[in-house]
């Protein structure tokens, strides 16, 4: 009997449970600006997980978790700098799409100019080394092709033979 009363109990709580879970679900979708507001700043961050993905866009455990903290932040009254000063203090500045600069952050901004112009100082050192060891020298020439008649005759190409 006991043992009844206390399987009836789970499966009651257990019921509960199931059927709280939407409502929750339900009740904190129910505010739409919210809803734009939390995907909006989660778009600017990322997730931590597929590392190429947003919060917002990702499906990950983890970006779901960060999703209802930006969601609580928000609720609770913070803005959007203190929601995004939160996860840089806990999970640095890669959890921004755009980090900013600083020291830490410089290289990675400066990175893709650096590489330009090292490219760039590379083609020209290239092509002025070319230029200083082929100075004085003449183009080359295509060698003259002077075909005899026989040769310029369409009947004797071998196309022409398998036409006719």
């Amino acid at each position: 009997m006991a043992r009844f009363l206390r399987a009836t109990f789970l499966a009651a709580l257990a019921l509960l449970l199931v059927g709280w879970a939407p409502l929750t679900v339900a009740a904190a979708a129910t505010d739409p600006l919210l809803d734009e507001h939390v995907n909006r700043l989660t778009a600017e961050l990322r997730c931590l997980v597929c590392q190429n993905q947003t919060i917002a866009d990702s499906q990950a455990e983890l970006a779901m978790q960060l999703k209802r903290e930006v969601r609580q932040q928000l609720a609770g009254g913070a803005t959007d700098e203190q929601v995004r000063d939160f996860m840089v203090q806990r999970y640095g500045d890669f959890v921004l799409y755009r980090p900013p600069v600083n020291k830490a952050t410089f290289l990675l901004w400066a990175a893709p100019a650096l590489l330009l112009l090292m490219g760039a100082g590379l083609l020209f050192a290239h092509w002025r080394e070319r230029r200083v060891a082929f100075q004085g020298q003449v183009d080359s020439e295509l060698p003259s092709m002077e075909l005899d008649d026989a040769e310029n005759d369409a009947s004797q190409h071998p196309r022409r033979k398998l036409q006719t």
